[in-house]
């Protein structure tokens, strides 16, 4: 197939584009290093000719970025809605939709017992409110997903929760607390008070169960995640324990936390794919990278 993939360089985008081009795929990516141009110009301007298009492309930058800077993450509603005008104008006949677990209502992610987020919390006849404005872009997606499905484009929806990975950014907590690690770090710091919750999955996973939806016509949307709640302050332990030492947890109360339980509800994916890179062994690997 002859592929768009957008925001190529960027974590998700770099391990699909690997795993497209194994499978002897073509593939275009669509970042600003190599064309002087975002992805935005080129919606606005490519007159098409893929098989399939998927959109990796986003402003996203951690949680310090989603709260500490929404006009410039809200960026992503122009550029998602180029995406969807771009897909209809150039009658691309597929196409990959990454949406977020961020577009769940932040009342169902409240401290107390955990609630496993499922795709039917959300009704995009009559959207709730989503986590800032990187859960309402991707909310607001997610409904521009259904008009081009309606002009004729099979859109594939999913929903990934914590994704992470080795190579991954150190604005994002995993390669944070890895890196702290590495250092060998204590105290060990852990943004707010270390008991709120997330739903790692592996970027092997992320990329293995895209590819799965594709070939399987699932159209979602979809939660790529396992379904397990690990609190930051097991995260640390996990993570130490695996480098070989026990530090003390320094807490920062007044960092950005974002909702306290993201947790999802992964029956939908197991139907199609089924997750392999443990937590821990996620962790091995990114201590031994």
């Amino acid at each position: 197939m002859d592929v768009l993939l957008t925001g190529h360089k960027g974590f998700i985008g770099r391990h699909l584009h690997r795993a497209l081009e194994e499978r002897g795929h073509d593939v275009l990516g669509v970042d600003y290093e190599r064309h002087h141009s975002d992805a935005l110009d080129f919606f606005r301007y490519d007159n098409g000719g893929y098989d399939l298009a998927i959109h990796c492309a986003a402003n996203v930058g951690g949680r310090a970025s989603i709260d500490g800077s929404p006009l410039a993450v809200a960026t992503n509603l122009a550029l998602d809605a180029w995406y969807f005008q771009w897909l209809v104008r150039t009658g691309t006949p597929r196409a990959v939709y990454f949406s977020s677990s961020a577009a769940y209502p932040p009342y169902l992610q409240r401290p107390g017992e955990i609630h496993p987020l499922h795709e039917d919390d959300i009704n995009l006849d009559h959207p709730e409110n989503a986590d800032a404005t990187y859960g309402w872009a991707k909310l607001t997606g997610e409904r521009l997903a259904q008009y081009a499905e309606a002009e004729g484009c099979r859109v594939h929806v999913l929903r990934p929760f914590s994704g992470y990975g080795e190579d991954q950014d150190d604005c994002y907590p995993f390669p944070a607390f890895i890196g702290r690690a590495k250092r060998r770090e204590d105290p060990f710091e852990v943004w707010g008070d270390g008991s709120s919750t997330r739903d790692w999955i592996h970027v092997s996973d992320v990329v293995g169960a895209t590819l799965a939806a594709i070939d399987q016509d699932i159209t979602g949307p979809v939660n790529l995640g396992w379904g397990r709640a690990t609190s930051f302050d097991q995260l640390a332990g996990y993570v130490t324990q695996a480098a070989g030492y026990t530090p003390r947890i320094k807490h920062l109360p007044t960092a950005p936390q974002g909702v306290h339980h993201r947790v999802c509800d992964p029956t939908q994916m197991l139907g199609f794919y089924q997750p392999t890179v443990t937590l821990e062994e996620g962790i091995r690997r990114a201590l031994d990278s």
